[in-house]
């Protein structure tokens, strides 16, 4: 039988006992049989172990001991798991288990642990091994926290009694399942009387009724949480809340003064301030909101209101101008008022207020004024100077009534047509008016008063200059007139102009001169001569004019933008032409063979004798077209680089250099150059210049050919077939002659 002692620290007391526990255990299966289970040496739940144990001596946790174990040493006691050999050791003789260090339930609150019995010699398991745990037991050794602290909060002012402002929660790290050291109480240590604090679920409420937030708007409250239920010596933490008082529209607006005085000047123009006020409303944003509107006076008319959207102030403006000498004063009553209104503070109200503003009306220097808006008068042309125009009138309106002097500003009338009266105001002419060159002229005329400011005003004059017939009539269009040479008489040309007689001709006479005198109507009337032209020109059947003996027209100096780009697209297509030309003689390449100076195909060789004619064909010798460079059967390329020289083969024959067999001697470079990789490439291009000897055909050389006594006979050419028929044609017949269609003679 195995006993395991178990010691139980409570405070400082340990409870030693033992638990027996047997070997197996019986189980009646179906039909009655007996079912066996194997054997276990012990079988239990946990150990305890208290926390924070700050003993000298390590803490007994507890002992296992086997019924197999005499005491004699044979039996070993192993432990492993977590902690083991670390935290937790054991006896192996006893079986007696330690804790070495201080343990902390909140860094970890059990270890899983497996004890195991074997024999000491052989280290055989006597036992199967058995997992165990050991749990940390718990003391009171952390005190509550705020996890969210401090904390902010806000609350309408004039809250009723108990409304809810925030709720803070506090908590424990020790063990709230074993006994009260979790268990947390609030209080509140800062903040009476306005708060208060629910013990259990530390929700702040308000403590006092009418909380003015224009009397304060901040409170500074400390929350106390403390374990152990709230008893002595448990353990506490602290939390600030700060708590803001929320603005609710509990003050109407209220003007500082119930009378306002101000004053504006007589010429102050619509639109121009005259003063402000503001109503004072201590509560904020729209609740401290004030709206102003004019609700009475006798100046209702003549000022208007409008509100600055920055400072909120009240503007009083003119809305017309005002007269110190028709009124002197005006009254006006101002009404502030809140839009928005609490309806749960409405029997707190009126949320408004009244104010009376008292206007003056200060007298200014004015300058004068001019009877009309503006003066439009009429002149004859052509009048003599010193004719009057007309009167212009401006007076002053002050009270004191000083004279009036005129003038013409000099930039309304620069050519000096006109001149005024300083005193009465009347315009005249300094010189005679022509209509046909300004029908209209715009001037203006300035009063200023005699003393004072000197301050003057402008008024604008309208002179139209009346017409006189003072010009003679004229043609207004270019006097030339298109006729015909074949018109019949009667004609009308312009609808005034009558052909009266026929058969007109240009080589004869081309342009006529036809003067005309030119009469109006007008008092008195006047007259002109001026000169029609009349231009004869050439016409066809249905009078569509074709030519007229006109002057040339001469083209205006210069070119025009199009012929300007035509000259220089007609350069530029130049220019390409010649780069082209250029790039395209850069890029044409060498020969792939390289020859030396010395190849004659590439030489010019001049001769001073004539030859020998068509039949000569001893004077070229063919060994001119071997290269002396392949006498050794090796042809250079510029294309590739040949690493071996290949000889001439001994089975190709090679004509001598005086055969004239020009057929073999082809075929033989042709062999040589399919066979050799030295030479040449197939589209090189190779130049013989031999025109042969022996053929039937003879020489195709016409040198001869141009004497008209030649006894040659060409006749068999005929033969030949259609390649040689042009020259059979040619050269076939010899009966030819040429008649000139002209004179009828041959030539």
């Amino acid at each position: 039988m195995w006993f395991i002692y178990i010691y139980i620290h409570t405070g400082v007391f340990v409870f030693v006992g033992h638990l027996s526990l047997h070997r197996h255990r019986q189980k009646v299966g179906k039909e009655g049989q007996v079912l066996h289970r194997s054997k276990r040496g012990w079988v239990w739940n946990q150990f305890f172990v208290i926390e924070e144990y700050t003993g000298p001596d390590p803490v007994l946790v507890g002992r296992l001991h086997s019924d197999v174990d005499s005491g004699d040493g044979n039996i070993k006691y192993i432990l492993s798991g977590e902690g083991a050999g670390t935290i937790f050791v054991i006896d192996d003789k006893t079986g007696n288990i330690h804790a070495t260090k201080t343990l902390d339930r909140e860094e970890q609150a059990q270890y899983t642990l497996t004890a195991q019995a074997v024999a000491r010699d052989t280290n055989k398991p006597l036992e199967p091994p058995s997992e165990f745990i050991v749990k940390v037991q718990d003391i009171n050794d952390n005190p509550p926290e705020f996890p969210h602290g401090p904390y902010y909060a806000r609350v309408p002012e004039m809250s009723n009694v108990g409304t809810s402002v925030l709720q803070v929660t506090a908590t424990d790290a020790d063990d709230p399942t074993y006994g009260n050291s979790a268990r947390l109480v609030y209080s509140i240590l800062e903040g009476q009387p306005y708060f208060s604090v629910e013990p259990q679920t530390g929700i702040i409420r308000t403590a006092l009724p009418n909380m003015d937030r224009e009397a304060r708007q901040e409170y500074d409250v400390v929350i106390q949480a403390k374990d152990m239920g709230g008893h002595m010596g448990g353990l506490s933490g602290t939390t600030e809340v700060k708590i803001t008082l929320t603005d609710v529209n509990d003050n109407p607006p209220k003007f500082p003064q119930s009378v306002y005085s101000m004053s504006v000047s007589e010429d102050k123009v619509a639109g121009e301030e005259v003063g402000r006020l503001k109503a004072k409303d201590p509560d904020l944003g729209d609740n401290g909101l004030v709206n102003y509107r004019l609700i009475d006076g006798d100046g209702i008319n003549m000022f208007e209101l409008t509100t600055d959207s920055e400072t909120r102030e009240a503007v009083i403006k003119l809305k017309k101008m005002v007269d110190f000498e028709t009124k002197r004063s005006y009254t006006l009553k101002v009404e502030g008022s809140n839009p928005h209104i609490d309806p749960q503070f409405l029997a707190w109200g009126p949320y408004k207020d009244e104010a009376t503003i008292k206007i003056s009306v200060e007298d200014a220097d004015e300058p004068p004024v001019f009877i009309a808006p503006s003066y439009t008068f009429e002149v004859e042309e052509n009048a003599p100077p010193g004719t009057q125009v007309g009167r212009v009138h401006a007076k002053d309106t002050d009270v004191a009534n000083n004279p009036v002097r005129y003038m013409i500003p000099r930039y309304t009338d620069v050519e000096q047509f006109f001149s005024i009266n300083a005193e009465d105001g009347m315009i005249t002419t300094t010189k005679p008016l022509d209509r046909e060159t300004q029908p209209w002229h715009n001037i203006s005329v300035s009063a200023t008063e005699i003393g004072g400011h000197h301050q003057d005003t402008k008024v604008r004059v309208n002179i139209k200059v009346k017409d006189v017939n003072d010009n003679p009539p004229e043609f207004a269009t270019n006097n030339e007139v298109l006729m015909c040479e074949t018109v019949a008489p009667g004609k009308v040309r312009l609808s005034v102009i009558y052909v009266l007689r026929k058969g007109f001709s240009r080589l004869t006479q081309d342009v006529y001169y036809l003067p005309i005198e030119i009469n109006d109507n007008g008092i008195p009337a006047m007259s002109s001569t001026n000169t029609l032209t009349i231009r004869v020109c050439s016409c066809d059947s249905k009078e569509t004019i074709l030519s007229c003996n006109v002057e040339p027209y001469v083209l205006p100096a210069g070119l025009s933008t199009g012929a300007l780009i035509a000259i220089l697209a007609c350069i530029v297509i130049l220019l390409a032409i010649v780069v082209l030309f250029v790039a395209l003689r850069r890029q044409k390449k060498e020969p792939l063979i390289v020859f030396e100076e010395e190849d004659i195909r590439e030489n010019i060789i001049t001769y001073d004798d004539e030859g020998g004619g068509e039949e000569d064909t001893e004077a070229f010798d063919i060994a001119t077209l071997q290269n002396p460079d392949g006498a050794n059967g090796f042809l250079p390329r510029k294309d590739i680089k040949p690493e071996l020289q290949y000889p001439i083969r001994p089975g190709i024959g090679r004509p001598a250099a005086n055969s004239v067999d020009v057929d073999d001697f082809i075929k033989t470079r042709i062999a040589e150059a399919d066979s050799d990789p030295t030479a040449p490439p197939y589209d090189s291009i190779q130049i013989y210049g031999y025109e042969g000897r022996g053929s039937l055909a003879g020489s195709l050389s016409s040198l001869e050919s141009v004497t008209t006594e030649s006894d040659l006979d060409y006749d068999y050419l005929q033969s030949w077939g259609p390649r040689f028929k042009k020259l059979a044609d040619l050269y076939g017949t010899k009966d030819c002659s040429i008649n000139d269609a002209d004179d009828g003679e041959d030539s």
